[in-house]
C-alpha cells in the first residue's frame, strides 16, 4: 500500500514510494509500513501496520489517538503495531528519540558521521566501537536482521568501515575522515600497529578487519572469556575479535598478525568448530609479542596463549594447526616440503636470537608428539619443556588455560620458570637420576652391592652386578666354562635369574648334561667319572629338562660361517625382550667371526667389540660373562696367566668391569688337585668386590663347586 498526502512530522520529513523516511538534524530515522494481519486487533481496525525502525531503542512510549503505545526493539515479534492513521505520530516520536539518544554519545568527526548518514547507515551510536544496524541496501532481508556491522575508530585519520553479513548482500565500504590510512585494526586503538621485523614470510597476504568481517568483542564474547579466567584487557591486547559466521552464529576470531598486519585469521564458533582463512600463509599466533625475544614460549592453542598473557608471560606464541597424533619416525623433510610445519619455517627469523624455547604443549600424547616435532626443528639443545601439575581435585591439568582456571596465574608463571631441559638422547643431568640414586642409597634395588655367587669365600671379593661385563680367562682345561655354568646355576637357584647361552664349544646335549648334573646333583651316566655314584633316574631327567626349558635359552649359529658379535647381541636383545634373561654367556671369544676392515687394527676391533657388549649389558641390565683364552705361552711352568696375557688386545682388561682368572692346580705336590683358584684381578665397582683370590673345591662327579672350609 502507498501513503497519500503529507504527514505532519518534524522538519525534514519526506516520503518515497510507501516508505516514509523522517530526519532530524544529524540523524535519520527510517521505518517501513506494510500490511500485517494479527490476531491482536485494536478496536475498530481491520488491518494493522508493522513499523520497523532502523535505530534500536528501548522503551519509547508514543501517545496516540488510541492510547499510549510502546516501542521496544528487543521484541522479536512486531515491535509496535498501530492503525494507519497513527503512523506519523509514532514515526515522529521515534525520530525525536533517535536524536536525543544520539546527542548523548560523543560523536566522531562530523564528516565521518555525515558520510555514514548520507549512505543511509543509521545507528544508535556514532561513537568509537562496533555497532549493529539494518543494511540500507538489503533492509536486513524479510526478517529485518541487524546484519550491518559498522566499526568506528577512535583515532582521527582512520576510516569507519562496514560490512553486511547477509550472504545475499555482502555490501561493504568505508567512510574516511582526513587523509587515507593504509589499514585499520578491529579495535581502532592501535592494536595492529607495526612492529618491524627484518624478514617476513615468503607467502605474504594482507587482510583487513573489514575484509574478514571482524568486530570488536562485545559483552557476550567477553563473558565467555571471563569464564576461562581471561580478562578483557588480555582479550583486547591479543587482537581477539568477533565474527558473524552467518546471520545468527557468533564466532570468536583470532587474527594472526605480523608487523601490525593481518596475515591469517582463525575462527571458533559455539560448536567448537575451527576454520581458517583459505589459502592464507601459515604463521604463529602472537608473532609481534616475540620480536627479538631470547626466551620464547610455544603453546598448542590460542586460549593457552591468552592464558600465558594473563599470567604476565607476553613472549608466547601458539601454533595454528594443533598437534599430530604421534611423532613421525621419518627424517626431517627439507623446509620447502615440510608442509605440516611450514608455520615454523615462515617464522624462523623470530627464533634466531632465542636461547631458551619453552615447549608448553598439551599433556596428552598428541601434545607431547607436537613438542618432539617442534624440538626436532628448533634444536633440542635450546628447548625446555613444561610438566603440567594436578589441580586441587587431583586431576592432571592438560594445558595452560586449565592451570590458569584451576590454580591461578601465579601457578602458570611458576611452571614456566621451573621448566625442565628438553631431553636429548645421550645427554643427561644428575637430577634425572635422583630417584635411582636414592633407591641405591636406601638399598631398595636389591642388588646394590651385587648378587651372591653362592660361594661365601668368593662373595668377599666378587659379587655379580647387573649391567656389568666380566672377562673370564684361564689356560685350557682349567674349568672356565664349568665354573661359569656352576655360577649361573647358583644365581638361578637363589635369584631365579634366567640366562642366554652362546657356548659355541659345547654340543647342546653335552651342555645340557653338565647343567642338569649341577641341578640334580647326580651324574648323568654310569661312567668312570661318576665314581660309583648312582646316575639320575628318568624322573630326575624330566625334572632337569623342564628346568632347562624354563631358565636357559640357546644362541647358536647353525651355519658353517662363524657368527659375529653383532649377530649374538641382536639375539640376546630378543631374549631379553621375550624371556627376560638377566645374564648372557659368550664362550669363547675365538669362536666369533672377527673380520674387520683392512685399515682397522685388532686392538681397535677389540675395543669396538667390547664397547658394544658393555652397551648391551648396561641398556638391558644384564650381566655378561665373556670367555677369552690367553695367548699361547712360550714357556709355561703351571702358573696362572694374567689378564694381559689374553690373546688379542690389552683392551680386554682395560674395558671390562671385572677380570677373573680361573686356575686349577695340576701339581699334586702343590696341593689337592680338586682345588680351583678364582683369581679376581680387576674390579671396577668397589661396592661389589676387590682384588683377591678365593679357593673352591671342584666336584668331578656333578660338576659343582664348593667352598673350601678352613
Amino acid at each position: 500500500m502507498a501513503f497519500g498526502g503529507h504527514v505532519a512530522v518534524p522538519a525534514g520529513c519526506y516520503q518515497v514510494r510507501g516508505v516514509l523516511r523522517l530526519s532530524v538534524p544529524l540523524v535519520r530515522c527510517s521505518y517501513e509500513a506494510r500490511t500485517f494481519v494479527s490476531p491482536w486487533k485494536l478496536p475498530g481496525c481491520k488491518s494493522f501496520l508493522l513499523l520497523r525502525f532502523l535505530p534500536r531503542f528501548r522503551n519509547v512510549w508514543v501517545r496516540s489517538g488510541r492510547g499510549l503505545l510502546r516501542y521496544d526493539s528487543r521484541l522479536s515479534f512486531p515491535s509496535c503495531m498501530s492503525s494507519f492513521r497513527d503512523v506519523a505520530t509514532i514515526a515522529a516520536a521515534a525520530a525525536a528519540a533517535a536524536a536525543a539518544a544520539t546527542a548523548e554519545v560523543p560523536a566522531l568527526t562530523k564528516t565521518v558521521k555525515e558520510q555514514l548518514i548520507s549512505k543511509g547507515i543509521l545507528l544508535k551510536s556514532y561513537g568509537p566501537g562496533t555497532v549493529r544496524g539494518i543494511c540500507p541496501e538489503c533492509d536486513g532481508g524479510s526478517s529485518g536482521e541487524l546484519s550491518l556491522a559498522v566499526t568506528i575508530p577512535e583515532e582521527p585519520g582512520t576510516p569507519a568501515i562496514w560490512i553486511c553479513h547477509r550472504a545475499k548482500c555482502g555490501w561493504k565500504g568505508s567512510a574516511w575522515a582526513g587523509p587515507l590510512a593504509s589499514s585499520v585494526g578491529v579495535k581502532g586503538n592501535g592494536a595492529f600497529k607495526a612492529a618491524k621485523v627484518t624478514k617476513r614470510p615468503v607467502l605474504k597476504k594482507d587482510y583487513t578487519a573489514e575484509s574478514l568481517g571482524l568486530e570488536v568483542v562485545q559483552d557476550k564474547v567477553l563473558s565467555y572469556f571471563k569464564k576461562r579466567g581471561l580478562s578483557e584487557e588480555t582479550v583486547r591486547q591479543n587482537n581477539v575479535a568477533q565474527h558473524w559466521a552467518n546471520t545468527t552464529d557468533l564466532a570468536i576470531a583470532f587474527p594472526y598478525v605480523q608487523d601490525g598486519e593481518i596475515l591469517n585469521c582463525k575462527f571458533r564458533d559455539g560448536n567448537k568448530r575451527f576454520w581458517q582463512v583459505k589459502n592464507a600463509p601459515k604463521v604463529l599466533y602472537g608473532l609481534d609479542h616475540i620480536k627479538d625475544s631470547r626466551e620464547i614460549v610455544i603453546v598448542e592453542g590460542e586460549f593457552d596463549k591468552l592464558a600465558m598473557y594473563e599470567a604476565g608471560i607476553v613472549n608466547c606464541v601458539s601454533v595454528p594447526d594443533g598437534a599430530p597424533a604421534k611423532v613421525s619416525g621419518d627424517e626431517l623433510p627439507p623446509p620447502n616440503e615440510d608442509k605440516k610445519y611450514e608455520y615454523l619455517w615462515n617464522c624462523k627469523d623470530y627464533f634466531k636470537n632465542a636461547t631458551r624455547i619453552i615447549l608448553a604443549t598439551d599433556a596428552d600424547e598428541p601434545g607431547q608428539a607436537l613438542a618432539e616435532e617442534l624440538a626436532r626443528r628448533l634444536g633440542r639443545e635450546r628447548c625446555w619443556r613444561v610438566t603440567w601439575p594436578e589441580d586441587e581435585s587431583g586431576k592432571q591439568c592438560k594445558d595452560a588455560n586449565e592451570v590458569l582456571m584451576s590454580l591461578g596465574p601465579d601457578a602458570v608463571k611458576d611452571l614456566i620458570k621451573s621448566a625442565e631441559l628438553y631431553p636429548i638422547r645421550g645427554l643427561f643431568n644428575f637430577q634425572q637420576f635422583f630417584r635411582e640414586i636414592d633407591d641405591y642409597y636406601y638399598l631398595r634395588l636389591g642388588d646394590e652391592r651385587g648378587v651372591s655367587t653362592g660361594w661365601r669365600g668368593l662373595d668377599e671379593i666378587y659379587r655379580v652386578v647387573p649391567g656389568e661385563l666380566t672377562i673370564v680367562t684361564g689356560v685350557p682345561n682349567s674349568g672356565k666354562s664349568e665354573w661359569i655354568d656352576a655360577l649361573i646355576c647358583n644365581l638361578n637357584r637363589s635369584k631365579k635369574w634366567t640366562f642366554g647361552l652362546c657356548s659355541m664349544e659345547n654340543k647342546v646335549r653335552e651342555h645340557a648334561r653338565k647343567l642338569i648334573e649341577k641341578y640334580i646333583h647326580q651324574p648323568f651316566f654310569d661312567a668312570p667319572y661318576a665314581n660309583s655314584t648312582p646316575r639320575m633316574d628318568k624322573e630326575d631327567l624330566e625334572k632337569g629338562k623342564k628346568w632347562l626349558q624354563d631358565n636357559f635359552f640357546l644362541i647358536r649359529h647353525e651355519d658353517e660361517e662363524l657368527p659375529s658379535v653383532d649377530w649374538v647381541l641382536n639375539l640376546a636383545k630378543a631374549a631379553v625382550m621375550r624371556h627376560g634373561i638377566r645374564g648372557l654367556v659368550i664362550d669363547p671369544y675365538n669362536e666369533l667371526d672377527h673380520q674387520r676392515p683392512g685399515n682397522q687394527t685388532e686392538t681397535e676391533y677389540v675395543s669396538q667389540m667390547l664397547t658394544k657388549i658393555k652397551r648391551f649389558a648396561q641398556h638391558h641390565d644384564c650381566h655378561v660373562w665373556f670367555v677369552a683364552h690367553p695367548r699361547q705361552l712360550q714357556v709355561w711352568r703351571g702358573e696362572a696367566p694374567g689378564l694381559y696375557d689374553i690373546s688379542g688386545s690389552a683392551h680386554f682388561i682395560n674395558k671390562c668391569d671385572n677380570g677373573i682368572v680361573i686356575h686349577r692346580n695340576r701339581d699334586e705336590t702343590a696341593g689337592p688337585l680338586d682345588q680351583v683358584k678364582v683369581l679376581v684381578r680387576k674390579v671396577r665397582n668397589k661396592a661389589a668386590g676387590t682384588i683377591g683370590e678365593a679357593t673352591l673345591r671342584y666336584n668331578r662327579v656333578t660338576g659343582d663347586y664348593e667352598d673350601v672350609r678352613d
